[in-house]
């Protein structure tokens, strides 16, 4: 029997790509004989929990609570920087890295400090697409031959069979922070004059002062459950995501899952695995807007061709593959 300790901290922060990410691997691993998963969380939110979280429980409690696991495994770059087990972390992108003016000043200066120590640490690194795999490389100096790539995956209740919700409307489905670039998608929805079409924005309020105005044709719904969001893919005329940089983009395959074409930003990791998806430039409205009118013009196509690509990317997948990685970090 696999011992795996799991630091399920994001699970109460966030309902998030990195959380749902961790939810969906979480299920998974329960059906999957010979590892049994223990689960540590920090479970308290807010900013004044941060340095605690990030000081006093990864590099504290966390290495403790898991001394006797076969593996550690941290599910996002927050980790351990001396850990007694085998450490595996996943990184879902390096947007802290990359693009540092897009997060608040303690969350930049710990990444900077630390990130270096915790690919030293890990036995083995999880990257939900090739492009955070080379972003590990070129940013943090990663060997190839410590990274482990495993797509992100989609399942219940994100089919296309079910109810749809009513009206007509663009659905985008994002964090209120900088990095999504939602003034730009709002601009590029009014300019694109759909005829009375609705902007319905769901997600999270992030950090950054990013607020989404519930008027002229656009509404913020904030969190909503995983049930009604199926629900509002189903019933979108398309799905919009023009953030300005992403290691994955699970929103956008989400969508494709459901039947629902998408106009995303031209991305690359988004391209590792977008069908049925008009890409744009997400600095220009215009190119939003162009966008928006080309899958609405197109939308039984486009639907099609991603509810068939979105088919590969399912959980037992990720489940087995991850595995695979606990065992060879424990070996």
């Amino acid at each position: 029997m696999l011992n795996v300790a799991v630091d399920t901290s994001p699970l109460a922060l966030s309902r998030a790509g990195t959380a749902r990410h961790l939810r969906g691997l979480l299920d998974e691993l329960e059906r999957e004989p010979g590892i049994r998963v223990h689960e540590h969380s920090f479970g308290v939110r807010g900013r004044p929990a941060a340095v605690l979280r990030d000081v006093g429980w990864y590099l504290g409690a966390l290495p403790l609570l898991a001394r006797r696991a076969d593996v550690l495994h941290c599910p996002t770059f927050r980790a351990p920087v001396r850990s007694p087990a085998p450490l595996v972390v996943t990184f879902h992108d390096l947007a802290v890295l990359r693009h540092p003016e897009t997060f608040n000043a303690w969350t930049g200066g710990y990444s900077r400090a630390l990130l270096p120590r915790v690919v030293d640490t890990a036995k083995r690194l999880i990257a939900v697409s090739e492009f955070t795999a080379q972003e590990l490389v070129d940013l943090l100096g990663v060997a190839v031959e410590k990274i482990r790539v495993i797509p992100n995956a989609v399942g219940e209740p994100f089919t296309p069979l079910g109810e749809a919700a009513e009206g007509e409307y663009v659905l985008a489905v994002s964090t209120l922070e900088p990095r999504k670039n939602l003034e730009r998608l709002v601009e590029g929805f009014r300019r694109a004059g759909l005829n009375g079409c609705e902007l319905r924005i769901v997600g999270e309020r992030g950090w950054g002062a990013v607020r989404v105005a519930s008027e002229g044709g656009v509404r913020w719904l904030g969190r909503v459950s995983d049930e009604e969001l199926a629900r509002l893919y189903r019933g979108a005329r398309c799905a919009a995501y023009v953030s300005l940089y992403e290691g994955f983009g699970l929103p956008v395959l989400e969508a494709m899952a459901c039947g629902t074409p998408v106009v995303s930003s031209d991305l690359p990791a988004i391209r590792e695995f977008g069908r049925g998806v008009v890409t744009v430039d997400p600095a220009d409205p215009d190119a939003i807007a162009a966008g928006l009118t080309d899958a609405l013009s197109r939308r039984e196509e486009l639907g099609r061709e991603g509810r068939e690509a979105a088919a590969a990317y399912d959980w037992p997948r990720v489940a087995r593959e991850t595995i695979k990685v606990y065992r060879e970090a424990a070996a």
